[in-house]
């Protein structure tokens, strides 16, 4: 039997290295210490390494790293593995790829598939692997399934930009002639329709499974003519059966009823024919109109407020008559308004945060 190895560094005690493995964050790391500071202590060997969960000879090993590097020598190291099948580079392309989405003309789908994306890295980087592979890929890149949004084809990406850019700019033209003491309130202000042709929600089920939700067939609705003041966390609301200049009249009337003492508020709503000024459109002294970018509703938070209220409050119900939905319409609209700290966390958004 050989002889034993001997710890040759002497720049810490038993004492220190105990108090260094306090200091320490790496369990592996920690065991070996006080594995070394048992030795310096005079322990043998072989009641060291067991006290540590080790044996003798991985025991020496270690004294072998001490000696070599120190402290630092006995920290946990993770193996390099296996080279990864893709560089760097080559996976930042593959999520920008992803994320491009296919060409339907050069790739002859409409939506990437494991499969899909199997094949395109195959073909670009000779690298064949299994489709579980590539979904493990796409989390490591920060990717996963969701449900795009609908946008409509003439959305103008640069028109939005240039309207949350601009818009305190917008707002001082549109309050020209106002006194610089008056103060503004910035508004959104939307409808939407609810009724028996419901919507579904996402909800907790076991995995595999296909979970079930109520959906009505038929055709009642009503409409919440909603409009919410995020720095104040208030709304004003109208149910009304039909969406038009009437009903846009009443809910102008409800909100500037709504809006602070000698304030002005700046009511940023979409381009649909009953907001546009005109004769029949009735708009309050205490109230000017901005209107959204054409086909541009996600710059609008009262969009993620009707999400919110369908998700939480108006599906996987049923029903029997227009007053019923009416009454939960209701239900829904005050449950909101009854926390200002949510209307100021759906509607708050930084580029409309103005200071005048």
């Amino acid at each position: 039997m050989g002889a034993p190895v001997t710890i040759t560094r002497d720049e810490h005690t038993a004492t220190e290295l105990r108090a260094a493995s306090a200091r320490c964050t790496d369990g592996g790391q920690v065991r070996r210490i006080l594995a070394l500071a048992l030795v310096l202590e005079g322990r043998a060997r072989s009641e060291a390494a067991a006290l540590n969960g080790m044996d003798r000879q991985t025991l020496s090993d270690w004294v072998h790293r001490y000696n070599a590097e120190g402290i630092a020598g006995l920290k946990s190291r993770k193996s390099p593995g296996r080279e990864p099948f893709l560089t760097e580079a080559q996976k930042a392309e593959l999520r920008a790829l992803v994320i491009q989405g296919p060409d339907p003309d050069i790739h002859k789908v409409v939506r990437w598939r494991c499969s899909d994306l199997r094949a395109e890295v195959a073909r670009l980087w000779s690298v064949d692997v299994h489709e579980n592979t590539i979904g493990v890929w796409l989390g490591e890149l920060g990717l996963t399934r969701l449900q795009p949004g609908p946008v409509h084809p003439k959305k103008d990406a640069a028109a939005e930009e240039a309207f949350k850019k601009n818009f305190t700019s917008l707002v001082r033209a549109k309050l020209a002639g106002t006194t610089a003491n008056t103060p503004i309130e910035i508004w959104f202000q939307d409808e939407a329709r609810f009724g028996q042709k419901g919507t579904h929600a996402y909800i907790w089920a076991p995995v595999g499974s296909r979970p079930s939700m109520v959906r009505d067939n038929r055709h009642d609705n009503a409409y919440i003519f909603g409009a919410i003041c995020p720095a104040r966390g208030v709304g004003a609301a109208m149910i009304t059966p039909t969406a038009n200049t009437e009903m846009m009249n009443l809910h102008l009337a409800e909100i500037s009823t709504q809006v602070a003492k000698d304030a002005i508020a700046v009511l940023t709503c979409d381009g649909a024919g009953w907001h546009q000024p005109g004769r029949e459109l009735v708009v309050p002294d205490n109230i000017v109109l901005l209107h959204l970018p054409p086909y541009s509703p996600e710059l609008n938070p009262m969009e993620n407020v009707w999400d919110y209220l369908r998700q939480n409050k108006l599906c996987a119900l049923v029903w029997e008559s227009y007053a019923s939905i009416v009454d939960a319409c209701r239900r829904a609209w005050n449950w909101l308004i009854a926390d200002p700290a949510r209307i100021k966390s759906i509607g708050t958004r930084e580029w409309a945060c103005v200071s005048l």
